[in-house]
């Protein structure tokens, strides 16, 4: 009890000193979560949208593709991610393998199901509240993707926290992707598991807590912001 209390006075101690080394990680470990999250949106919105309005053979079975992918086991991504960025791989000749770009790959392969499954349900169901005044308005399918995607905007809010969640919490692909190199791809999930693997636990303790604190307050300010949204169209 007298250690894990010395662990979690150091772990403050780091976190209210601002150490260099914690800081490193930290603002690593945001900068390939928020832009593999950019990424996923910028990709799983526009698609999970199409899958909900278009109708075409095979939609059913994409659809359960979608929700199937949600649950992809990240050793998995990263062992294809790793295969295809090595130097035997077709993208070898890039050399981004023990990169943050490779990291922000592997993230952005698993989140992206999780942003257009989510968003496949959210503008289904709009579209099906709305399909008929859209008709008589002469809006086609394709135009009205966009509609329905700003209309859902706050709803499609839970589709963006989901995949900063995940990304946010990714061990297995950017361990295996990225290396966990020490000033290089190291983040917070990759340096938890070596610290405590060396027994070091106050830097563990660290960054577990600026993991929790990070999440906690992205979801607080995105519902935040969606309140005052809501508030001034209301």
């Amino acid at each position: 009890m007298t250690d894990l209390g010395a662990a979690f006075g150091a772990a403050f101690g780091m976190i209210v000193q601002l150490d260099a080394g914690l800081l490193e990680i930290v603002l690593l470990s945001l900068r390939v979560s928020l832009t593999a999250l950019l990424c996923a949106v910028l990709i799983g919105m526009p698609l999970g949208a199409a899958v909900a309005v278009f109708a075409f053979p095979g939609r059913r079975i994409i659809v359960v593709g979608l929700n199937a992918l949600m649950g992809l086991p990240p050793v998995v991504v990263g062992l294809i991610v790793y295969l295809l960025l090595s130097r035997a791989g077709p993208f070898g000749v890039l050399g981004l393998l023990f990169t943050p770009a490779a990291m922000i790959i592997a993230q952005t392969i698993l989140i992206a199901p999780i942003v257009a499954a989510l968003t496949r349900q959210t503008i289904e169901d709009l579209y099906a509240e709305y399909e008929e005044q859209l008709r008589s308005l002469g809006v086609r399918p394709l135009p009205s993707l966009a509609t329905l995607l700003w209309d859902g905007r706050f709803s499609l809010l839970t589709a963006v926290l989901a995949g900063f969640g995940r990304a946010s919490a990714e061990v297995g692909a950017v361990m295996i992707v990225g290396g966990n190199i020490d000033h290089v791809t190291r983040v917070m999930t990759t340096a938890i598991a070596l610290e405590v693997s060396k027994g070091d636990l106050a830097l563990a303790l660290g960054l577990g807590i600026i993991l929790i604190v990070l999440s906690l307050c992205v979801n607080g300010i995105a519902y935040a912001v969606r309140d005052v949204a809501l508030w001034r169209h209301g």
